[in-house]
């Protein structure tokens, strides 16, 4: 576990430079969460670092394998300066133990919510797991074990968790695309859904 880690925490720091800033969480039942802080000029990464320690298992497997199974962590990119985004160490620490703490598995498509502001005043309490490869690319493991993916988060408004749970996440970001969001906005108000 303690090797996957640092191969992850390297790999983070290829990608994005090193962290300024770092906040490690515990559940009671879990494995320790931290949370990178990594600036970019006026854009803000937080990664989480800890996730990827076990793979993610279905919750209705009898066993789960200590091996097997897809591995991520979680990456969420903000505009830096306009709103208190460090609040979202926490809640960030939160989705990346909900695979061992609710059984989830957590994929490209998926919506993870946490039931309170992302960060204060922030319109967003959920976000919409994205798919991984661009900004940090994926980390090969020995087999069997599967790579790590770094997996973008992209906070969702009410109305558009609303709109994806009937749609779909493909149609939500197509939406997205076509009306030019800013999805590093902290602040952004939702898209026009019809």
């Amino acid at each position: 576990m303690a090797e996957i880690l640092a191969l992850v925490e390297a790999r983070l720091r290829t990608a994005l430079g090193e962290p300024d800033a770092r906040a490690a969480v515990t559940f009671l039942g879990t494995d320790r969460i931290e949370v990178l802080r990594f600036i970019d000029g006026d854009i803000v990464r937080y990664a989480t670092l800890g996730m990827s320690a076990q793979p993610m298992s279905d919750p209705t497997a009898a066993l789960a394998d200590p091996v097997k199974g897809p591995r991520a962590e979680l990456v969420l990119s903000v505009r830096g300066g306009l709103a208190d985004t460090d609040q979202v160490l926490r809640k960030l620490a939160v989705l990346a133990a909900s695979p061992q703490v609710e059984g989830l598995v957590v994929a490209p498509g998926a919506s993870l919510d946490v039931g309170e502001p992302l960060w204060p005043g922030a319109p967003f309490t959920s976000v919409l797991v994205a798919e991984g490869g661009g900004l940090v690319a994926d980390l090969e493991l020995d087999e069997p074990a599967e790579p790590v993916r770094f997996l973008p988060l992209l906070p969702m408004t009410h109305n558009e968790a609303a709109w994806k749970r009937v749609r779909g996440a493909q149609e939500l970001q197509e939406r997205w695309l076509s009306q030019g969001t800013d999805l590093r906005d902290p602040l952004r108000h939702s898209v026009t859904l019809d």
